[in-house]
């Protein structure tokens, strides 16, 4: 809770909770001094309280309270707030039988969530309006036209609320399969793609009615194309939610969320076409979007801000080869990640360990890297994060070989080996770099270590042609190493060039 809540429960208990209220702003008090919960701490030093016989129903009410206050302190945070306040007040009305005040009410609230486009609220606030024209046998109603209209507002309603479904169910299946296996790296991948997408150009062959819907569907489209890594039939979507969010503000200005991931989408599609003066315009809006959102800040939206603000400035540093920058935003990432390490997701963690293994690799810092990689590959679910997992398995291998580390690399070769094979992700690429680790750590070479690396370049470049293949480098760049151990120059300046 805010202090703002906070002083604000200390006054809404005091004049809204009858003889219990000194028992609740004892609790809370006790509560809110422990910087963790440690209820056997707590019992000791409310010890000799009354509260403490009936220990469970007094925490069970304070919970309760705290939700009254904080619904009572939260009523105007929101559109949906209001209108769903509204909707309370015209139940109140109706059961009063004051229904001249209750359709007045009804009206003006139809007014706003027609503006607002809040379609759930239409749907209840049309059953509140049927309720009354039934109340005197439909005698408020001159003629059969006004049952149509009622009708057909219904069925654009319901038409609406399905098409939102639809597509929404859609849009999460190509996600579940994004977030747990990456990017597509077979046909039959592809395919199953292609059975939803085909199935969305079947049903929603034009722009569908409502904002909500149309943003849906340039999200779904965009989804896919980016899990096929086609970045170029990716970007117009998202310039295009773009477009609308600025154009219908008003409609999102309370759903930040969803603007800082069209954002950040466009920011790393635009780097991966080689935009990189869009993607810098588009980080200059993200990192401008804490201010402009000052007044609406919460911990749900700080830890977004966080989230997705630094993991996209990081990515654009580590895709860029600006590893010195990169290595600025450390202190402020190690302590988001402390501060909200039970709010992050597998895959965010993931992305977070792995680029900030890339940025030390960019800066020879190999032993940071290792470091990074390490708690990736022994604290992240394996299962929910499996794209990423097969190529920190790689770099892991990298960087035993920049540090040297011959004694341990035989076992982190054969550790990665049954990783991909149980996983069936031992594709082409895996199965070079694999190739080339087992090659260098042979005693009696045929090739010389220059003549291992020329080979390595020249397989790495055929595989970029290959689109299933050239997805593992929008990780790390290994072609760009390969190369840096043929011509001498460091790594960072191939990958800036």
């Amino acid at each position: 809770m805010s202090k703002a809540e906070k002083r604000y429960f200390k006054v809404f208990s005091s004049r809204h909770i009858i003889g219990e209220s000194n028992n609740y702003q004892l609790l809370f008090t006790a509560i809110d001094a422990m910087s963790e919960y440690d209820e056997e701490k707590l019992l000791k030093k409310l010890k000799g309280k009354a509260l403490v016989s009936r220990f469970s129903i007094s925490k069970n009410r304070l919970y309760n309270a705290l939700l009254k206050s904080l619904d009572s302190f939260h009523s105007n945070s929101s559109v949906n707030a209001q209108l769903q306040r509204q909707l309370h007040a015209i139940e109140i009305l109706y059961n009063k039988s004051l229904y001249d005040q209750c359709m007045k009410l009804l009206q003006s609230a139809e007014k706003m969530a027609a503006k607002h486009e809040k379609l759930t609220i239409l749907a209840e606030i049309h059953r509140w309006e049927k309720r009354i024209l039934e109340k005197d046998n439909y005698e408020g109603i001159a003629e059969q036209s006004r049952l149509e209209k009622i009708f057909r507002e219904d069925q654009a309603l319901t038409s609406k609320l399905q098409t939102f479904n639809e597509l929404w169910n859609l849009k999460s299946k190509i996600f579940t399969h994004l977030y747990k296996h990456g990017k597509v790296r077979s046909e039959s991948e592809t395919q199953e793609l292609k059975k939803i997408i085909d199935e969305a150009a079947d049903k929603f062959k034009g722009k569908p009615e409502g904002t909500e819907n149309i943003y849906m569907l340039n999200h779904l489209y965009s989804a896919y194309y980016f899990s096929l890594a086609d970045y170029g039939q990716c970007y117009p979507y998202l310039l295009e939610n773009l477009k609308l969010i600025d154009k219908k503000s008003h409609l999102f200005i309370e759903e930040p969320n969803i603007y800082l991931s069209v954002l950040t989408n466009a920011i790393y599609v635009g780097m991966r076409l080689g935009k990189w003066s869009e993607a810098r315009n588009h980080m200059d809006k993200l990192n401008k979007l804490p201010q402009k959102l000052a007044l609406q800040l919460n911990e749900d939206l700080e830890f977004r801000l966080f989230s997705l603000t630094k993991s996209t400035e990081l990515t654009l540093y580590t895709q860029s080869g600006d590893f010195e920058k990169g290595l600025e935003l450390i202190p402020a990432i190690e302590r988001g990640l402390e501060k909200y390490d039970d709010m992050l997701s597998s895959v965010r963690k993931a992305h977070f360990y792995f680029n900030l293994a890339v940025v030390h690799f960019g800066l020879e810092n190999y032993k940071e890297s290792l470091k990074w990689l390490n708690l990736l590959l022994n604290n992240i679910e394996i299962d929910k994060t499996q794209d990423i997992h097969c190529i920190a398995q790689l770099l892991n291998l990298v960087v035993h070989l920049e540090l040297g580390n011959k004694e341990l690399l035989p076992y982190a070769l054969r550790s990665t080996q049954r990783f991909l094979e149980t996983r069936n992700k031992a594709y082409d690429f895996e199965n070079i770099m694999l190739q080339f680790v087992n090659e260098s750590l042979k005693k009696r070479q045929d090739k010389s270590m220059f003549e291992l690396f020329s080979g390595l370049v020249n397989e790495l470049e055929a595989m970029r042609n290959n689109p299933m293949e050239q997805r593992v480098f929008e990780y790390f760049d290994f072609l760009a190493w390969a190369k840096s151990k043929v011509s001498g120059a460091k790594y960072r300046e191939l990958v800036a060039a």
